[in-house]
């Protein structure tokens, strides 16, 4: 049994590479497979096996990022998963409310179910797919459930298909099921609770309490306190958090003083994708031409 240490700083998991770091780690793929069977609403022992395929998926155009702090899986039935984690705000700009995370959203996901090779195979022989994304921000502020899910529907709410599924989950909405008493919480209850706030000290005992009760949390809270031990990712962990609050910084500051070319710049690049490290070596490069 691993409990996280009451008083220890734990990074969070509900950042973006190090959600990737801890569902890929070499002993985690008990972690994995019960993480989607508790969002794709499957029993862990129906789950066979969970590969994880190549990450870094091919960019359409030269300019295109190439690279996505994503899990990309497939179970033994072939059904595909894209499990994905938004941790930051500065990453999904809001301006436009959940327009352009929904885009974006649908982009990937049909993305993924087209990427199956379809030569010599009926169409409806196709695999299911699935995009999963947790998010620590709201996206849907009219809704009180935190989790989104949705397929195929007519307008009465008839199934037209399941082929293609998409899975929302707002870790900020989970007020109601962190007043639960961990007996009767949900395995994804208690996987968004964890991937939430294990690294929160105000929660970290009712976190252990989960971690108790459930052998894949007490294996991911393994990972993740190894992680945390880990130098190396301490050191990318501030340098990413103080990137990323600089940005916010530098947007907020360019349309303070009417730059709103550079304000504009730098949430363009935000929206097509890139990441943190992606934009400052974008703006670096600028800044040396």
């Amino acid at each position: 049994m691993s409990l996280l240490p009451l008083n220890e700083d734990i990074l969070p998991p509900s950042e973006d590479y190090i959600f990737k770091t801890l569902l890929t780690h070499p002993d985690a793929k008990p972690v994995l497979t019960d993480l989607v069977a508790a969002v794709i609403e499957r029993e862990t022992a129906d789950i066979a096996d969970v590969q994880i395929l190549n990450n870094e998926l091919l960019a359409m155009a030269a300019d295109e990022k190439n690279e996505r702090l994503d899990v990309n899986c497939v179970l033994h039935d072939d059904t595909q998963v894209n499990v994905e984690m938004q941790g930051s705000q500065i990453v999904e700009p809001s301006a436009n409310g959940n327009e352009n995370f929904i885009s974006k959203y649908i982009y990937y996901l049909t993305d993924l179910h087209s990427s199956q090779k379809s030569k010599g195979v009926e169409y409806y022989n196709l695999a299911r797919t699935y995009q999963v994304t947790f998010s620590t921000y709201i996206v849907f502020p009219e809704r009180k459930n935190y989790i989104t899910a949705g397929s195929m529907r007519t307008p009465e709410g008839e199934l037209i298909s399941d082929r293609i599924n998409m899975i929302i989950i707002e870790l900020s909405k989970l007020g109601e099921v962190l007043e639960k008493s961990v007996e009767d919480m949900t395995s994804i209850e208690m996987w968004s609770a964890f991937l939430g706030y294990a690294s929160d000290p105000n929660h970290r005992q009712q976190i252990n309490e989960m971690i108790e009760r459930k052998e894949a949390l007490s294996m991911a809270s393994t990972i993740l306190m190894n992680i945390s031990k880990d130098d190396h990712e301490r050191a990318k962990f501030r340098s990413r958090r103080k990137f990323e609050t600089d940005l916010a910084s530098n947007i907020l500051t360019a349309e303070a003083r009417g730059r709103q070319g550079e304000a504009k710049e730098i949430l363009e690049l935000i929206r097509n994708g890139y990441t943190l490290e992606q934009i400052e070596k974008t703006l670096q490069e600028k800044i040396n031409l």
